[in-house]
């Protein structure tokens, strides 16, 4: 930690305009989706219709899906972000960083951003995949029960672990994290906010994996999943939400288990 910087706290007309700024980024990112998310609808509503010449090349469709899941990525954690940005505005009043602080503060936005947008890029290849294998619907949602019922028992499990409560915890505590990992000027916000964005990623990446049961372009499942991802980061710890939430998981992965006969 650097010896001229110490903790502040952000004024109220930072904290409105840092608050604006991601609602704004938010916005824009949700909106991207609802566009993408129709115009990889209506491909496969013409799809019987369609002769194979009119198909999208393999990379069109991977780079569709790509540009998709990075909007739906960035509108779905970005507000989960805040607590954090906000309080990194705050600690920015003082020492090196304070001449540049617009800079700094968007260097970090940046590096939490560059790790959801990774695993975009991840997952999109995933869901071009298991859709050529015929796994996920037009949707993206998993067409075999058994896939979907495991997914959702291990997405459950994963929430009670202790990976999952190291993660949480350090995105719950945003004092706690800039003590720890501080670094001073624009590089030193980048650094921090790629950490950040890890342990944001260690956090949810299984409920991420949710998205290939319910459907990766089902909005309302992504709405949904987004409120409880920033829920579990600003609710008080005694609230037992990883718990309740991994029973739900479970309990549901169970259910499609035993009815994937039927």
């Amino acid at each position: 930690m650097s010896a001229t910087r110490g903790p502040g706290i952000a004024r109220r007309a930072d904290v409105a305009a840092v608050i604006g700024g991601l609602a704004t980024v938010t916005a824009i990112a949700w909106s991207l989706t609802v566009r993408l998310a129709s115009g990889m609808e209506m491909p496969a509503a013409s799809m019987p219709m369609a002769s194979s010449s009119s198909m999208p090349a393999p990379a069109g469709g991977l780079l569709l899906a790509t540009a998709m899941w990075s909007a739906m990525m960035v509108g779905m954690m970005v507000p989960s972000a805040t607590p954090m940005v906000v309080a990194y505005t705050g600690w920015t009043r003082r020492g090196p960083v304070a001449p540049n602080r617009p800079t700094a503060i968007a260097s970090f936005l940046a590096g939490y951003v560059v790790v959801w947008l990774g695993f975009s890029v991840a997952a999109s290849i995933l869901q071009v995949g298991l859709e050529r294998l015929g796994v996920l619907s037009v949707m993206g949602a998993t067409t075999a029960p058994v896939v979907g019922g495991a997914v959702l028992v291990a997405a459950g499990a994963f929430q009670l672990t202790r990976w999952k409560e190291a993660c949480l915890g350090r995105c719950r505590t945003p004092v706690g994290f800039l003590i720890e990992q501080w670094r001073d000027g624009a590089w030193g916000g980048l650094v921090m906010g790629l950490r950040h964005g890890a342990y944001c990623l260690g956090c949810c990446w299984a409920l991420m994996a949710v998205l290939f049961v319910v459907g990766t372009m089902h909005l309302a499942w992504m709405a949904v999943l987004a409120v409880f991802v920033l829920a579990e980061k600003v609710a008080p710890p005694v609230l037992p939400i990883r718990h309740v939430s991994a029973a739900a998981l479970v309990g549901w992965g169970t259910w499609m288990l035993a009815t994937a006969g039927g």
